[in-house]
């Protein structure tokens, strides 16, 4: 099933490096909410952070690049980076110079239940990551020696001097000759959807790889979602039929797109999801099967389906391997606590996307 993809600079041994803002996640215990909480579990997490992390999990050589303060907080995430063995070297310890407010980007997760949903309350305004000014970054010394950069939507919507930094870090690694992957992920409590429509399509010439897309991507006459106006826009659940023509649209309007990759959510309470995904890679939409699951922790679960697909496409696995593998992988990532899919091995991965859920001994 696995052989190196001949389209990486490197196909013996694949390296992988990303940049975005690693945070402090607090989570009152027992489901409870934020107003009724005495006390919170606190772990780490953020979108480039979690694929890092994965695909170190899963042996892949993967490098984060972030900013954190230079206190205690900012060590730990590090060191909890570094613990799941993702290379951190690249990594800014910021001083109070740098970043006047010296701060560690943070949310809070009210963890939902049955009917009640899940709910995130952001507190990372003026954060490390957000205030840090890139402009002396090298990033052609970055980027040297890596054969695949992931980003993601939400950096650039910490800040301008972010927004800048992501671009140019896209630009470069094209340059450069490395495989770009980008996940919209639109979070309308970061910026409007103006801005990230606006500024995701700066970034889609340059492109290899797209995930999540977004349903400001295809708007035409200024549609907003938020009004219920879908008109050329993507449906949340679409047929094959209408998945395979939105593909076709993509790769008309931005042929240099290798592969493109959405999950399918169904939500039949708080608790229990259904997931199913499409890609398009070849010329060919593929539709993988559908997976029904109690929800532990659903934090994640679209950065477990990217990490999923990058290790099946640096795999060279084939495409419905490819899908099905990405979205076994979020799956998994829904019954472990955390931000992060932790996974033992692939094999992991390919019991679950086999249905083999025996005792491993």
């Amino acid at each position: 099933m696995e052989n190196y993809n001949p389209l990486l600079k490197d196909s013996n041994s694949p390296k992988f490096i990303t940049a975005g803002e690693i945070m402090l996640r607090l989570t009152p215990p027992n489901y409870e909410k934020i107003r009724m909480a005495s006390s919170f579990e606190a772990s780490y997490g953020g979108s480039e952070a979690n694929i890092a992390l994965a695909l170190a999990n899963l042996g892949i050589d993967s490098t984060f690049f972030g900013v954190v303060p230079n206190n205690s907080l900012g060590k730990s995430a590090v060191r909890w980076l570094r613990s799941n063995d993702v290379h951190c070297t690249p990594m800014i310890l910021s001083t109070p110079e740098q970043t006047p407010t010296h701060r560690l980007g943070t949310y809070y997760l009210e963890t939902g239940y049955g009917i009640r949903a899940s709910k995130v309350t952001y507190d990372r305004k003026h954060s490390a990551m957000a205030e840090y000014d890139y402009s002396s970054e090298d990033l052609d010394a970055l980027l040297d020696g890596y054969d695949w950069l992931h980003l993601s939507g939400i950096t650039p919507a910490l800040s301008p001097s972010c927004a800048d930094f992501t671009l140019k870090c896209i630009k470069k690694a094209k340059e450069k000759g490395l495989t770009v992957s980008f996940d919209g992920n639109y979070r309308a409590l970061l910026w409007s959807w103006e801005e990230a429509r606006d500024y995701c399509t700066a970034c889609l010439p340059y492109v290899d790889v797209l995930f999540g897309i977004e349903p400001y991507h295809l708007y035409k006459n200024d549609a907003d979602p938020s009004q219920g106006d879908w008109k050329d826009g993507v449906p949340l659940q679409p047929s094959y039929e209408q998945q395979d023509e939105i593909f076709q649209r993509f790769v008309e309007k931005y042929p240099n797109l290798k592969c493109i990759a959405r999950h399918v959510r169904y939500a039949h309470s708080g608790s229990e999801n259904s997931l199913k995904a499409y890609m398009w890679y070849e010329g060919h939409t593929f539709e993988s099967r559908l997976f029904t699951f109690t929800i532990l922790d659903r934090v994640g679960g679209g950065d477990a389906f990217a990490s999923g697909l990058i290790y099946a496409m640096m795999h060279n696995y084939r495409p419905m391997d490819m899908v099905n593998f990405a979205v076994a992988s979020s799956v998994l990532k829904h019954t472990i606590h955390g931000d992060a899919n932790i996974t033992d091995d692939a094999k992991s991965i390919r019991n679950l996307m086999n249905q083999n859920y025996d005792i491993k001994r």
